[in-house]
């Protein structure tokens, strides 16, 4: 018996314990670092909305596709603990499972190809580039670089009821209104208007997999 039939992950600091666009701000220097995680912290706690910075920092940094291709594989390196083992139990209990990221596609579906998602139901944000890899913008009509967003394209989505929302963010909370509940994440990151506003709190994938297997 399952609780939900649908479950909507987010990626950074939900899958893995990193920010992805923070990673890459570090191959520019501690500098970049430092602002570009300020940035992401203000927006994920909800003290400004992501696309007043979103464009900002992908300008700043440029990833090219060498650091996108080394970040698919950091992301998979630094997964959380228990995602493989309860994605197939997922899996085999026929939930459906979607992610929805604001970090970068073509570094996150490596991510999602290892804990067996098809990559149909992966949302995130394309990168593109220049024929020698080189830097060549984002996609920046996509609804992930909006604080409302992930609400907008789960709303739209049809997924079976009842469908479970888990994230970290601010952006992550946003879907509440369009789900039947929202998990806080807290296992990377605890902020505290995240964890007000939801329905659960989840500490680790244990934690998740109790809450959703009943």
């Amino acid at each position: 018996m399952t609780r939900f039939k649908s479950i909507i992950f987010d990626v950074d600091s939900t899958l893995s314990d990193i920010e992805g666009i923070d990673w890459l701000a570090a191959q520019r220097g501690p500098e970049m670092q430092a602002w570009s995680a300020a940035l992401t912290e203000r927006a994920m706690s909800g003290q400004i909305p992501i696309e007043a910075v979103y464009g900002e920092r992908m300008h700043a940094i440029r990833p090219d596709r060498a650091e996108i291709e080394a970040l698919g594989g950091i992301y998979i390196d630094r997964m959380a603990h228990g995602a493989r083992e309860l994605f197939a139990d997922l899996h085999a209990h026929g939930i459906e499972i979607v992610m929805v990221s604001g970090g970068l596609r073509e570094a996150i579906t490596p991510l999602a190809a290892e804990l067996g998602v098809d990559l149909q139901h992966v949302h995130a944000v394309s990168i593109y580039f220049d024929t020698d890899g080189s830097y060549a913008g984002f996609e920046e009509s996509s609804p992930m670089t909006r604080q409302n967003g992930k609400r907008l394209l789960v709303g739209s989505m049809g997924l079976e009821a009842p469908v479970l929302a888990v994230g970290d963010g601010m952006t992550d909370s946003e879907m509440k209104s369009a789900v039947d509940g929202f998990a806080a994440f807290t296992e990377f990151t605890n902020r505290p208007p995240v964890v007000e506003r939801a329905d659960f709190v989840i500490e680790n994938f244990d934690q998740l997999r109790a809450l959703v297997l009943t």
